[in-house]
C-alpha cells in the first residue's frame, strides 16, 4: 500500500533524536539499521558503521518519520535543503518512474531510479528546491 512518509537526515545524531522523539510521541523506534548491517557497503570507519543507515518512528494519525545519518567520509553534509525529504513508497515501479520524471523534471539534482538492495529506489531535488525520495520495495 502506498504511503507518505518524512524522511530526515542527520549528522550522526539520528539514534540520539530518534530517542528524542519517540519519548516526545510516546512511541517506538523500529527498522534501525546500522551501516554494518547493510550488504556491499564500501570500507569505513568503525564509526561510521556503527552509525544509522535507516530507522523509523510512527509518529501521528500512521504518518512515520524515517532517518539515516549523512557521513563526511562518504562526502555527506547535512545542510538546509537536504536535511528534510518527502519520501514516497509506491505500489509500482510505473509508477516509481513516473514520478521521478515528473518531480526531477527541472530540477538541479537527481540520482535516476536505480535497483538497491532494499528495493527500486531514486532521489531527486525538483524545480523548487524541494528533496523527494521515491522506493518500490519489491
Amino acid at each position: 500500500m502506498a504511503r507518505v512518509n518524512t524522511y530526515l537526515n542527520f549528522a550522526g545524531q539520528s539514534e540520539e533524536a530518534f530517542g528524542y522523539y519517540a519519548e516526545v510521541f510516546h512511541s517506538q523506534v523500529s527498522g534501525l539499521m546500522r551501516f554494518a548491517d547493510a550488504p556491499g557497503m564500501p570500507e569505513m570507519s568503525d564509526d561510521d558503521r556503527h552509525r544509522v543507515l535507516h530507522v523509523e518512528l510512527p509518529i501521528l494519525n500512521g504518518h512515520v518519520l524515517m532517518a539515516t545519518d549523512m557521513l563526511a567520509s562518504m562526502g555527506q553534509n547535512v545542510r538546509v535543503g537536504n536535511n528534510t525529504t518527502i519520501s514516497l513508497e509506491v505500489d509500482s515501479r510505473d509508477e516509481a518512474d513516473r514520478l521521478y520524471r515528473a518531480l526531477s523534471e527541472g530540477g538541479t539534482e537527481g540520482s535516476g531510479m536505480q535497483e538497491m538492495f532494499f528495493g527500486y529506489w531514486g532521489s531527486c531535488l525538483d524545480r523548487y528546491n524541494i528533496r523527494w525520495m521515491i522506493n518500490f520495495a519489491s
